[in-house]
């Protein structure tokens, strides 16, 4: 099979993830789920030519996947959909994996993203985080929350993404949309960049090292919006892993920073659904004075504590959403604990 059949059966069966690794078939996510799209098992000659029309596709060299080991890129099939592809080698092979991306922004509400998500959109400062382990939306999330406020205010939003997913349209927005590292080397060089072209809001598709964290915060403490996302699961454990990227000599002025610039942290994960498939689950923290003393103090650890008091008060509690899923009968009570903060605590209250 040619990537494009491949990619357009992936696409017809709602598909998320593509896998083409020698010594097996090529594999799709389907809700969680794999299932295969080849009757046979792929050999390395057969997922480097996968491999090397996928670069095809995106009119890419591909000298830079032999120089590095692996690339990121995204490509579109005209009529079907986008894709986010990652290039690599393994055992000296060649394999890559696919993401798929339809044409089009999602739509909030069939996704699952709460209203209170979706709210944020409405600062016009300071920094806001969408964390979560890989492949759990914080992407999508974004892009969402990015089109809301394209559609509903004028200005400037400069996007900064590896690769480019999601692409926006100009509406009462102006939008730039620049892809690391085809348009600007790294992350740390569009940010800073991005500075001097007027923005009022900042996307940044994901804040990888320390220079960036810093620009980051410069940033967001000058009075514009910058949203971005990190890898971590839980607002507690976020804003120690900003603090911990710091020099311990600096880390009480970089909590001061980060008290006074971050306004919320959404947390997100898939979790499997009791029927099959997935469920987007969401914690909310948003910044109250509370919240900024607990930072400023180095007391995070009381964090998750205020966010399960803070509930219906701009805050929203991952737990308390895994009780609300189970009593609806949408997962199991041992998926609820297995993905509880405090399963001890969350096993009492079920």
């Amino acid at each position: 099979m040619e990537l494009k059949e491949i990619l357009t059966k992936a696409y017809n069966m709602n598909g998320s993830d593509v896998f083409i690794i020698p010594g097996a078939r090529v594999t799709c996510k389907v809700k969680g789920d794999m299932v295969a799209l080849t009757d046979e098992i792929v050999k390395p000659a057969g997922t480097e030519q996968l491999v090397r029309e996928a670069y095809e596709l995106a009119r890419r060299d591909i000298s830079k996947l032999g120089d590095e080991g692996d690339d990121d890129f995204s490509f579109a099939i005209p009529a079907l959909s986008r894709f986010r592809c990652n290039a690599y080698f393994q055992r000296g092979t060649m394999a890559a994996t696919l993401r798929v991306v339809a044409f089009g922004l999602p739509d909030p509400a069939s996704l699952g993203i709460p209203q209170l998500v979706m709210d944020l959109a409405r600062f016009r400062n300071g920094m806001i985080l969408v964390t979560g382990p890989a492949g759990s939306g914080k992407s999508t999330t974004m892009a969402c929350i990015v089109d809301k406020i394209n559609r509903e205010r004028s200005g400037h939003i400069v996007t900064i993404e590896d690769p480019i997913e999601y692409i926006h349209n100009h509406k009462q927005s102006l939008v730039s949309q620049r892809e690391v590292p085809s348009d600007a080397p790294t992350f740390d060089r569009a940010l800073r960049a991005s500075l001097r072209q007027a923005p009022n809001v900042i996307m940044l598709g994901e804040m990888r090292d320390l220079e960036t964290i810093r620009t980051a915060i410069t940033a967001a403490e000058t009075g514009h919006l910058l949203l971005s996302s990190l890898h971590t699961t839980g607002a507690a454990k976020t804003v120690d892993r900003i603090l911990d990227t710091f020099p311990a000599e600096q880390q009480a002025q970089i909590r001061v920073q980060v008290s006074m610039v971050l306004r919320a942290v959404v947390s997100q994960r898939l979790v499997p659904k009791k029927d099959g498939g997935q469920v987007a689950v969401f914690e909310v923290m948003t910044v109250n004075p509370a919240i900024q003393n607990l930072i400023r103090d180095g007391r995070t650890h009381q964090i998750d504590n205020a966010i399960f008091g803070g509930a219906g008060q701009g805050m929203l509690s991952m737990d308390a959403e895994l009780q609300r899923l189970c009593r609806a009968g949408v997962i199991t009570r041992e998926t609820a604990l297995l993905y509880a903060v405090s399963p001890e605590t969350l096993s009492k209250r079920i």
